[in-house]
């Protein structure tokens, strides 16, 4: 298993969750500190389901090399459940694009005491810029600040840590008068994670297909999802500690000005950014959704979703919060659980599938190796786990071929280079030519070769003497 690839993996999911809600300080408000010491437990019980979640999340994105969530979505499910959660999907877009709008301008609001729906106006023509360029691109370099936030959190935590009020107990009961959207903290934090996954879950499932080992797909998620409870629990803490700010629009943003102003006014200036990315991902995913027939069409169905956010948005942030979250929450438990029943109906096969690939991979790197010996037997065993595999033959074999050559490539102790690499000359993908392979073998035949076969996938296969 590849150690570098597990974290970037972590590290996106971790950047797919820390989003704008997060960094405001908002959401840990309202579904974890309002209910002061049982929030503790709440965050406990959303941390264990955010690892759940990316776990499985990762690994079905994997096992089914998705290029986007309805790929997944219409294998694990009948098709009438796949077109719902597909409309949740859509819904989710349009309600959160409109939430960022609205926390756009508190934020300005907040930091400089100009009117709410000047930020939100400015963000709108920042959306609509945006979406007429390379948004890839934009989100990119926006996506970077990540790491600020998290950074923040931390500074934050330490702070709070160091200052801590003479009665902890007393803190956590203030807190607790906050109030919040749902009555019971056992909900609040189901809800949480409901609203956190469906907002995570196209990407999440295109970063797993991405990845060809349903393995380091997993570990990367779960790794993630573990990542993310830790940086929860420290935000839960400090607002837990610190109660009175838990009365503004933008906690977060309340905390690092008493730090230090001028820290806060960088803060101010990354939350609007990272509401920005949010924004715009939000806006544009819904145009190309809805536009995915009729791609002619995305700029004006574009601008007019931008522009109805933007009516929306003067509700205002807190209140748009605490009456549109919690449905897309409700929504997105329902979507969790049928991903999570999805992926324990098929755990045996996704395991069988990821020995089966990183078989394969093991086996490519030793042929495809110059200074490595390789009996050209192991071409049918290739042969059989690509046949027996659940992805496409030819798109399994040419994404493995091409990982496991870049990684040989980029390797300056070997005298290997991609520019020189004939592939049709190492091409295995003639099955019906190869003796022994055969289609159409049982789960549990496929289980027994696999077990005979594969006896540590992280060791180099030694070739026949």
């Amino acid at each position: 298993m590849s150690f570098n690839k597990t974290i970037g993996i972590a590290l996106s999911f971790v950047g797919l969750l820390v989003g704008a809600g997060f960094a405001t300080g908002q959401e840990v408000v309202q579904y974890f500190t309002s209910f002061g010491v049982s929030g503790v437990w709440g965050i406990i019980v959303a941390g264990l389901i955010m690892a759940l979640a990316g776990t499985v999340f990762l690994q079905l994105g994997s096992y089914f090399h998705a290029s986007a969530h309805s790929d997944v979505f219409r294998h694990v499910t009948h098709p009438i459940i796949s077109r719902f959660l597909d409309v949740c999907v859509i819904f989710t877009l349009f309600a959160v694009g409109l939430v960022m709008l609205a926390g756009a301008g508190s934020n300005l609001s907040q930091q400089f005491g100009i009117d709410a729906w000047i930020g939100s106006a400015i963000m709108v023509v920042l959306v609509l810029v945006a979406g007429m360029l390379d948004v890839d691109k934009v989100s990119q370099v926006i996506g970077a600040l990540t790491p600020l936030i998290i950074i923040a959190v931390l500074g934050v935590g330490i702070h709070a840590l160091l200052n801590m009020p003479a009665d902890p107990v007393e803190s956590m009961d203030i807190a607790a008068q906050t109030e919040s959207p749902i009555n019971n903290w056992l909900v609040s934090a189901l809800n949480y994670c409901g609203l956190a996954l469906i907002l995570a879950v196209s990407m999440s499932l295109v970063i797993g297909g991405d990845n060809i080992s349903p393995r380091e797909a997993g570990w990367g998620g779960l790794i993630g999802g573990i990542s993310y409870a830790i940086l929860m629990g420290i935000a839960g803490f400090v607002l837990l500690m610190r109660p009175d700010a838990a009365g503004s629009d933008i906690p977060m943003l309340t905390l690092v000005n008493e730090i230090n102003p001028t820290l806060g006014l960088l803060m101010a200036i990354t939350i609007y950014l990272m509401i920005f990315n949010t924004a715009i991902g939000m806006f544009y995913a819904l145009g190309k959704r809805l536009t995915s027939t009729r791609p002619h069409l995305y700029r004006p169905v574009f601008i007019v979703g931008t522009l109805v956010g933007f009516a929306f948005s003067f509700v205002g942030f807190k209140e748009l919060m605490g009456s549109v979250y919690p449905v897309l929450g409700y929504l997105g438990i329902v979507m969790v659980a049928v991903l999570v029943a999805a992926w324990l109906r098929g755990l045996s096969k996704i395991q069988d599938e990821s020995i089966r690939r990183d078989r394969i991979r093991a086996l490519l790197a030793l042929k495809l190796h110059p200074d490595k010996e390789y009996d050209e037997k192991f071409d049918e065993e290739i042969g059989q786990h690509v046949v027996d595999s659940n992805m496409e033959d030819e798109a399994l074999y040419e994404e493995l071929v091409t990982e496991v050559t870049e990684k040989l490539d980029a390797d300056e102790d070997v005298d290997f280079s991609l520019d020189d690499f004939d592939e049709d000359a190492h091409d295995v993908t003639d099955y019906t030519e190869l003796d022994g392979v055969e289609e159409g073998r049982s789960d549990e035949e496929i289980a027994e070769f696999l077990e005979d076969t594969v006896k540590n996938i992280d060791e180099e296969p030694t070739a026949s003497k």
